[in-house]
């Protein structure tokens, strides 16, 4: 072990052969990075960056929720994040009274700033490599709760490098975050599934919260007598913009890569697993689609199951077309018989490790498409989750049946349950839903009469049921439910589990083995939805044959999109006047020359920082530390870059701060939200 952790210290010293744009850095040893930052433009230091003695860039971060960043602009606890990181709780204040959605939200005093229970933000206190005392013995479940201090922070152990590092992760937890304001999503979420994952972008995917406290600057459950919370730092704004070549820097907490698995996952992944989870969530968006088309009530409770639907459909055709671009499996392939050939001849302790990698992979891939049928056909049937919650005693059925419809629920049943009938393997099959369907002579029958007979479709079904004390249990969708679990629980998910648990262990070798075969290489650890630092430049790049792509887009083009008979393009009346007028007020830009001006709005650029889920909402920061913009998408030609990273055109979507700040001010005439935040002309 001490081999391996003198190893990455002595790459990390190497870092200036690495690419600059692949990467997530552990901050608190951003201090190996910290040259190679400073040669690209960074005009900070590493203690700037990270520090547990004073204030610094991680103490104005925050993990948004269970899986996005968001950032503090001002004193008094104002927080930046996207439009879609927010859009649950923007979704659970609208109604057809109050579109939030369609109108967007500008609360234009502290009292009408609108609570959101269940929403945390956690704010990271200090991270701690802890891997002498994990080998030494210690429980990760020992560590983390000594550092939880008996409630007064959270923590947890998080291994590095497949099980070779481990680090402990202490966070500061507040449960009182309010929203602020949000731009309609005609603005904040242009272009829908259409423009999702692509480029040239026009969405302003922006939204503003804020963080209260208890009098003494600490968390507490959401009160009225809560203030507004004081942090230890946050970010200044810069409005000076951005030039192709401009150092980018994102802070912020990446979900997951698997940098360094085998040709074997991505296999599986392109082969296999894509495929079948793009065809189902289209049956599933397809049938949502035409429902909320044709009823506007229907188009605000599906909108953000529409959105968490749609994203990752999108993400995954992607990601397909830039492995099979690439030739990631071939890539794969190739590199593992250079390393099978060098571990035969000179190190014979990693030998055996990849025949046995492929071998459980092999035995893994049917048990791996149960759990993906499981998940992406049967369980997404919304009458299943109303089977499964209703025996429990904490149920809320009022926040289920708002956003349900038994129609487009039964009529997504339908498709997604023929699809497991015909897909998957007899032995993943519950001999009661086979029976069913012989009974009722198809699977649509079988769906008709469930949705038919089942006391869960509605809530006044399920309200009469409880009053005549009918046993939820005897429920055919509960019946249907406790099939499917029982093979889930005892086919699929043990075997599974079992052979993922033997595929860690292997990594654990051969991770070490690539490190020790590649000396020169620069491994930075996997992203586990844990702070990083990604660094690179604003940077246009080259796409499909003769065309190359800008590294901005501006107000131009969202109004070239306009469009007021489609939803997702159909641009307030407001900005439509503000773009005839050429109202920009300071927030202008000319695009053209002094002698022919061509006034408009930034809106969003690129730049190369390896980013992935997770990193929506972080801060996009310059040479001097402070907020250019708000990460939240990467191009299309970028979604493979959990698998590969490719530098030539892997590129991070921000939306331009400048335009954050022209919505917030010409649209929602919330200017007064300055007086707050400290700005750099």
């Amino acid at each position: 072990m001490k081999k391996f952790l003198f190893s990455i210290v002595a790459l990390l010293a190497l870092s200036g052969v690495a690419r600059a744009d692949e990467g997530m850095w552990l901050p608190s040893l951003i201090g190996d990075k910290i040259k190679d930052m400073q040669a690209k433009g960074f005009r900070l230091t590493a203690e700037d960056i990270y520090s547990i003695n004073q204030a610094s860039m991680k103490d104005a971060v925050v993990l948004f929720g269970g899986g996005c960043t968001g950032e503090l602009i001002s004193a008094e606890g104002l927080l930046l994040t996207n439009h879609h990181c927010g859009y649950s709780q923007i979704q659970s204040h609208s109604s057809l009274e109050h579109d939030y959605l369609t109108n967007g939200f500008w609360a234009l005093s502290r009292e009408e700033e609108l609570p959101n229970p269940g929403l945390s933000v956690s704010f990271l206190v200090r991270m701690e490599d802890v891997t002498e005392r994990i080998n030494a013995g210690e429980k990760a479940a020992d560590i983390a709760d000594e550092a939880r201090e008996d409630g007064r922070y959270s923590a947890s152990v998080e291994s590095l490098y497949y099980g070779n590092q481990y680090f402990l992760f202490v966070y500061e937890v507040f449960r009182d975050v309010r929203l602020v304001a949000a731009p309609p999503s005609s603005i904040g979420k242009f272009g829908g599934d259409t423009d999702n994952w692509m480029w040239p972008r026009h969405t302003g995917d922006f939204s503003i919260f804020r963080i209260y406290a208890d009098k003494d600057n600490k968390p507490a459950a959401y009160s009225k007598d809560n203030v507004p919370y004081r942090p230890k730092k946050f970010f200044t704004i810069s409005t000076k913009g951005v030039e192709q070549g401009d150092f980018t820097m994102i802070y912020g907490f990446p979900g997951t890569t698997r940098r360094y698995v085998t040709s074997d996952f991505v296999d599986y992944t392109l082969n296999h697993s894509n495929p079948v989870k793009i065809d189902l969530r289209t049956k599933r968006l397809n049938t949502i689609i035409a429902a909320q088309e044709a009823d506007p009530e229907v188009r605000i409770m599906y909108a953000s199951k529409h959105a968490n639907i749609a994203n990752a459909w999108k993400k995954w055709q992607g990601e397909s077309l830039g492995l099979e671009r690439l030739g990631t499996v071939q890539k794969k392939q190739t590199y593992e018989a250079s390393f099978q050939k060098w571990a035969e001849s000179s190190r014979p302790e990693y030998k055996d490790v990849l025949p046995q990698l492929h071998a459980a992979y092999d035995e893994l891939l049917p048990y791996a498409m149960a759990r993906d049928l499981y998940s992406e056909a049967f369980s997404v049937v919304e009458l299943m989750s109303a089977a499964s919650n209703a025996t429990r005693g904490n149920w809320n059925p009022d926040s289920f049946y708002k956003n349900y419809s038994a129609e487009i629920d039964r009529d997504i049943a339908v498709q997604v349950w023929a699809t497991y009938a015909e897909q998957a393997e007899p032995r993943f099959v519950p001999a009661y839903f086979t029976e069913q369907i012989e009974k009722y002579g198809s699977v649509e029958a079988l769906v008709d009469a469930l949705f038919a007979e089942s006391n869960l479709t509605s809530r006044e079904k399920f309200e009469a049921a409880k009053a005549a004390c009918v046993d939820i249990k005897e429920d055919p969708a509960y019946k249907l439910l406790a099939a499917f679990s029982e093979i889930s629980r005892n086919e699929i998910t043990p075997r599974y589990n079992e052979l993922n648990s033997q595929i860690t262990t292997l990594y654990h070798t051969y991770m070490q083995g690539q490190m020790d075969f590649e000396p020169n290489r620069i491994f930075f650890p996997d992203a586990n939805l844990t702070l990083r630092v990604a660094y690179g430049s604003v940077q246009g790049y080259e796409g499909d044959d003769a065309i190359s792509y800008k590294h901005f887009t501006t107000l131009d083009g969202i109004m070239e999109k306009d469009s007021p008979e489609v939803y997702d393009y159909d641009v307030p009346d407001r900005l439509r006047e503000i773009y005839r007028t050429k109202d920009y007020g300071r927030w202008a830009i000319n695009t053209g020359t002094e002698e022919k001006p061509h006034l408009t709005v930034p809106v969003a650029f690129i730049a190369t920082n390896h980013t992935t889920g997770g990193n929506s909402g972080s801060p996009v920061l310059n040479g001097d530390g402070e907020l250019l913009g708000i990460n939240f998408d990467r191009t299309w030609l970028s979604t493979m870059s959990d698998l590969e990273f490719d530098s030539e055109v892997c590129r991070n979507i921000a939306v331009d701060i400048r335009f954050v700040l022209f919505t917030i001010d010409r649209i929602g005439e919330a200017d007064y939200l300055f007086d707050e935040m400290v700005f750099s002309e």
